[in-house]
């Protein structure tokens, strides 16, 4: 049960940092521009005309991303972005048209739009203030989906963040012929932190996995899990003492017959991997039936992958291996240690 809890919660957080990565890669994005320090999380929005100067950048838009409460059952991911933001590029309209800036309009993700039974033309309320619904569009994240997008000076005005931003997202121009695209990344990174010393640039796949979103949902993940695997730990444990004292008049046998102590300690070791092993390999089943569940559920379908990569896979028998391995080693000390003599006379 510890192994898959582990499986089921560790394949979510990392289902949920893919889709922050698409969000990324499918609006375009190659860098992230953000605040170095971790006190001041906003952004002058003035810097991006300095920005926009720099060689190697193509575009740079600021945004704002906000988590905001839509309905009281209903919170969602809130984005201010400018009506010629490229990211913008990537979304195709199911109904009615982009925002307007200056203007208290709203578009919504398809998912969004369908859990508040919202179309294009239809008001909303949002912290307070009237917007309407002016268009419908379908992401190619599910984060996206989900999602409601405004101008950035509404939200800014609706966050009393006047001219502040979260960030600035970059893109770069096309990669210069004989260029690797590492070397080209780290060079427009370089430019970036040497024009506007006080900010950090961040490439889209190192943004999306330290999203503080993400850093918590692992943080989650890692945590229940850990708590999880000490009660099985201790279940183990508990299992391997109880087999050593029932097989203390056969351990003295063993030692009689010459069995040093390390062929005991290597004995009862093998027994609690060899459960641990199986432990991991029922475990791997069932957090993936988890998962499977979990994609098919309309709540978190948008976001939640049966897949999980080989890698998840070999850490989950790695720790279900390394558990036994922790739970077995007292009751095998215990039985390497013990006197012949007084194990025969066990009954």
């Amino acid at each position: 049960m510890a192994i898959g809890a582990f499986v089921a919660l560790v394949g979510f957080s990392r289902s949920f940092e893919h889709e922050w990565l698409e969000v990324y890669q499918s609006g375009g994005t190659d860098i992230a521009v953000i605040q170095k320090t971790f006190f001041n999380t906003s952004v002058d929005e003035s810097a991006a005309a300095k920005l926009r100067t720099l060689p190697d950048i193509a575009r740079a838009t600021p945004m704002i991303l906000n988590m905001m409460e839509i309905t009281p059952e209903i919170t969602a991911l809130t984005y201010g972005w400018k009506s010629d933001s490229f990211e913008l590029d990537s979304l195709t309209f199911k109904s009615g048209r982009c925002f307007r800036d200056g203007q208290p309009e709203v578009i919504l993700g398809d998912l969004l739009a369908s859990n508040l039974n919202k179309t294009a033309g239809d008001p909303l309320d949002n912290q307070g203030s009237k917007f309407t619904v002016t268009g419908v569009y379908h992401g190619s994240s599910a984060l996206e989906a989900s999602a409601l997008i405004l101008p950035l000076d509404q939200l800014q005005q609706i966050a009393s963040l006047q001219g502040k931003v979260s960030a600035f997202h970059v893109r770069l121009r096309p990669l210069p012929a004989g260029e690797s695209s590492q070397h080209y990344l780290a060079s427009a990174q370089a430019q970036i932190e040497a024009a506007l010393p006080d900010l950090r640039a961040v490439p889209a796949a190192e943004r999306a996995s330290s999203n503080q979103l993400v850093v918590m949902a692992h943080a989650a993940a890692w945590g229940t899990s850990s708590i999880a695997l000490l009660i099985g730990i201790l279940g183990i444990a508990n299992t391997m003492a109880m087999s050593v004292f029932e097989r203390t008049r056969e351990i003295g046998i063993l030692r009689a017959l010459g069995w040093r102590r390390w062929k005991v300690l290597l004995l009862i070791q093998t027994e609690a991997a060899a459960m641990g092993f199986a432990g991991g390999i029922f475990g791997i089943f069932f957090g993936w039936s988890a998962l499977r569940i979990l994609s098919k559920l309309p709540q978190t379908a948008s976001i939640v992958s049966a897949a999980f990569p080989p890698v998840l896979l070999l850490e989950a028998l790695g720790v279900a291996v390394l558990a036994g391995l922790l739970a077995g080693a007292f009751p095998a000390w215990r039985g390497a240690h013990l006197s012949p003599v007084e194990a025969l006379r066990h009954e």
